[in-house]
């Protein structure tokens, strides 16, 4: 089998096999491009690799055979008069932009370096070209880390020679080997260091924050190196067929004259706009902006480029789809598809559903701003806001804490940090550095390029303008203007870009899921309904028991010793549940609200405190001690798994009596002042068709009574969470008119897992591979997602006018909409702002099915 390619051999499309970096080279090539030649190691000799923990001599002479093609096409050769000089760069199928290792100008020893200065007749370029190789590739392949390099260069000046000397000699000393001098040697040893970089830390972190393979494996592209750092006509630079952090249609790029691509990538010196090259090479400014409106119809999408200029002439060294902030991503699916590049389905395939978080996420609140001390400015690099504590380090960013992380600039080692930070600055790099790009990726605000900022030796402040800011005080990020601000401003979350509804409006026409909201209060209802929900799929009757002073009243009906004091504590409650539900069906006017009766256990509701007991006691006009003995008689070994959900009703039915008479009393108010009703009541936790029949009884007498004739529409369904009811959803949907699947405690009783304690041990089971992802954020689909679809099945062939949805936290995740919508759900429920994630989710999964 064939494991290597020529640009000219491999077949443009096919970014598994080839990566991302190798497809993209291989089909500019094909379209006419100017690259510099080379030749793509396959993803599959990586996996290979990695298996057999060397190059095996297949694929070695596989690459000598290759390497002598290379040869002929560009000229040059390996050790030869003409050397040939190549970068060995990683290329995953993925973009995992700094994740792993390249190495720029092998070819070079002593031998090459000679005949390099001959041909070029450029002594000092040709020296820091070699220093810089020994650097990289001391640092890659022998796991010397270049600053240690540093203090020999600092020392010896412009003795070239002397530095390559002790370089060497430093080399040997610190790993007991000669640096290679065998061309064919360093070829072969940086392969594999490619190889292994696939499994470095930082890779892994990436893979894990993104959820990309990790079997996928990288490819490897070989290239013939061009010099941007050749003279000054020569330069390297980073452009962006429109701006990454906007959207905006104008080529957005960085370039630094003089200088190789790392140079600019890493941050280490601040670029110039490419505006500026219109004024020192012209010509190579219009190709550019020729070749990148070229690449961006080709792709048809928005391309980061990466090219050098050796001596005045233009080469792309690589195009991706470019990283891009979540408002950009946006604007720029709807401005392409407004220009007839993208067809509306293309457009919503474009947007990132992951990226949509931060968008929702607001911006400062304009009147809170103005009284604000303006730290600096630096670029805009990822366009969002954060407001967090200063950390100056990234091994010290905690999860869960909100912080900002300040570097100077950052490193793919940061990569951690950077994930768990809520907004990165830097002093260095520009909007293409690798911190703005990495930032993009995730979807978080960045700041580049704040040169004001003066990070202290001790990493534990930094001065701005004469401002000292220590580490832990909060500062406000713009990554929209670039600002810096002092102190916390609020968010304010009402502001939305046009094309943000545009795209809403793009994506109901083509999803077929419903998407319902969990709603259980006013406010949530009104959010739901701003960003599009159709309905309410879940609310929670318990979460209103914790409004304000009510749960005085429900602790009052829970430590009550009959049922007659029961029912006189349920008169309150009653009132209060009356209100809500009004004021809830009101507002949804006509649009599906489903209620749960009250489903978690009674532990919940009781006191913890002492000064709470005692307080209760004093209320219900009983001891202390009375009081703490009914909360031992009701308290449970395994409350989550006892008497909680319809076995309430079992045992106390006057719970879901009460429950039941204040929605339809509220139905019926609603209903004669002219609001339209779809109202559906749901019973919890049901395992059996004859329990679920015992409580609907109950609940339909006390309907009925209530009704006292009139008319009201309601259906009466349950809510599915064991896997018994899976098993037996024919049975059960005999008598249900709806089902929800509660995939929370589906989850949990089908792995036998909790969904709270599993944090402690769900990390372990995922980097040892015996867990994919967290089965509580998006559906165990070979488990749980099995029960459901055989839940699915039953329940329709028992009852062809069974309607179902779903409402635990997986009605959200985007991954599990996929499965949702395959399985045949009419609808998902989640979180209000969670309600266009979903609404995006469906439509691609939608269109997905179809294609």
């Amino acid at each position: 089998m064939k494991n290597i390619y020529l640009f000219s051999e491999g077949y443009g499309k096919d970014k598994m096999l080839l990566g991302g970096k190798g497809a993209n080279l291989v089909e500019m090539h094909r379209i006419g491009l100017p690259i510099p030649m080379g030749v793509v190691i396959s993803t599959e000799a990586c996996r290979n690799y990695l298996k057999e923990r060397q190059l095996t001599e297949e694929l070695r002479d596989e690459l000598k055979n290759e390497i002598k093609k290379l040869e002929e096409k560009t000229g040059k050769r390996f050790e030869g008069e003409n050397p040939l000089l190549v970068s060995v760069r990683s290329g995953a199928p993925i973009s995992m932009p700094g994740m792993m290792d390249t190495i720029l100008n092998l070819g070079l020893n002593d031998k090459t370096l000679e005949m390099l200065i001959r041909k070029s007749g450029k002594e000092k370029f040709c020296y820091e070209i070699y220093i810089r190789f020994i650097e990289m590739f001391s640092e890659i392949v022998m796991g010397i880390p270049k600053e240690e390099f540093y203090e020999i260069k600092e020392k010896l000046g412009k003795d070239f020679k002397k530095i390559i000397t002790e370089y060497k000699k430093f080399v040997l000393e610190k790993t007991g080997k000669e640096f290679p001098e065998k061309v064919e040697d360093q070829l072969f040893l940086a392969v594999e260091a490619i190889f292994k970089s696939w499994n470095n830390e930082r890779a892994k972190i990436y893979r894990e924050i993104h959820e990309i393979d990790h079997n996928m494996g990288t490819a490897v592209v070989i290239q013939e190196m061009v010099f941007g750092n050749f003279d000054e006509n020569s330069g390297t630079g980073v452009a962006f067929t429109r701006n990454p952090s906007n959207g905006e249609k104008v080529v957005f790029g960085e370039y630094l004259l003089e200088a190789q691509g790392e140079d600019i990538v890493a941050g280490i010196r601040t670029p110039l706009p490419l505006d500026r090259l219109k004024e020192q090479l012209p010509k190579v400014h219009q190709e550019f902006l020729e070749i990148a409106e070229k690449l961006e119809k080709h792709y048809k999408d928005m391309q980061d480029i990466e090219f050098t200029i050796e001596r005045g002439k233009l080469y792309i060294l690589q195009t991706r789809n470019g990283k891009r902030s979540p408002y950009a991503g946006i604007k720029i699916a709807m401005d392409m598809l407004k220009e007839g590049v993208l067809t509306e389905k293309e457009a919503i395939l474009k947007v990132d559903i992951k990226s949509l978080p931060q968008i929702l996420s607001g911006n400062f609140n304009e009147k809170e701003l103005a009284g604000k001390k303006l730290l600096g400015k630096g670029l805009p690099g990822s366009a969002g806001v954060a407001v967090g504590k200063v950390v100056l380090s990234s091994e010290r960013v905690k999860e869960g804490e909100s912080s900002i992380l300040v570097r100077m600039e950052t490193s793919p080692e940061d990569i951690k940090g950077m994930s768990l930070a809520k907004g990165i600055v830097t002093v260095k790099g520009g909007a293409t550095s690798h911190g703005a790009v990495v930032a993009r990726g995730m979807g978080k605000c960045c700041v580049t390029g704040c040169e004001e900022i003066v990070i202290d030796k001790s990493e534990t402040f930094f001065t701005i303008d004469g401002v000292v800011v220590k580490e832990g005080d909060y500062i406000s990020v713009s990554g929209y203007t670039g600002e810096i601000y002092l102190g916390k401003i609020p968010l304010d979350k009402t502001v939305l870009p046009k094309e943000f509804e545009e795209l809403m409006e793009l994506c109901r026409k083509y999803k077929k899921l419903g998407i319902r909201m969990n709603a259980d209060t006013e406010v949530d209802i009104e959010i739901g309904k701003k960003f599009g929900a159709e309905g309410v799929g879940l609310c929670r009757t318990e979460h209103m028991f914790f409004q304000g002073d009510r749960i005085w009243k429900v602790r009052e009906m829970i430590v009550s010793s009959t049922s007659e004091e029961r029912k006189e504590a349920l008169k309150d409650l009653l009132e209060l549940q009356r209100g809500d539900f009004i004021d809830i069906l009101e507002k949804m006017d006509g649009l599906p609200v489903n209620i749960r009766l009250l489903d978690p256990p009674l532990h919940e509701f009781l006191p913890k405190k002492d000064k709470d007991i005692e307080k209760l006691a004093t209320l219900l006009g009983k001891s202390k001690k009375d009081i703490e003995d009914r909360m031992r008689a009701i308290k449970e070994e395994n409350p989550m798994l006892g008497h909680r959900g319809c076995r309430l009703a079992v045992t106390y039915p006057e719970i879901y009596e009460m429950q039941v008479r204040a929605i339809v009393e509220a139905a019926l108010k609603c209903k004669e002042d002219g609001k339209k009703l779809k109202l559906e009541i749901m019973i919890p936790l049901t395992q059996s068709v004859e329990e679920f029949k015992y409580v609907k009884e109950i609940i339909e007498n006390k309907i009925e009574k209530v009704l006292n004739g009139k008319k009201l529409d309601y259906e009466i369904g349950t809510m599915i969470e064991l896997p018994r009811a899976c098993l037996l959803a024919d049975e059960i949907a005999k008598e249900s008119k709806f089902f929800s699947f509660g995939t929370n405690d589906l989850t949990q009783t089908t792995l036998g897992m909790s969904r709270d304690d599993s944090t402690k041990f769900i990390g372990d089971y995922k980097e040892k591979k015996l867990l994919e992802v967290d089965p509580f954020q998006s559906i165990d689909v070979k488990g749980v997602g099995k029960l459901v679809k055989m839940a699915v099945e039953l329940g329709r062939k028992s009852n062809p006018t069974l309607h179902v949805g779903v409402c635990g936290e997986h009605g959200g995740d985007p991954k599990s909409i996929e499965f949702f919508n395959k399985v045949g759900l009419d609808y998902v429920s989640c979180s209000p702002y969670r309600v266009p994630i979903a609404i995006v989710a469906a439509a691609k999964s939608e269109i997905e099915a179809n294609r």
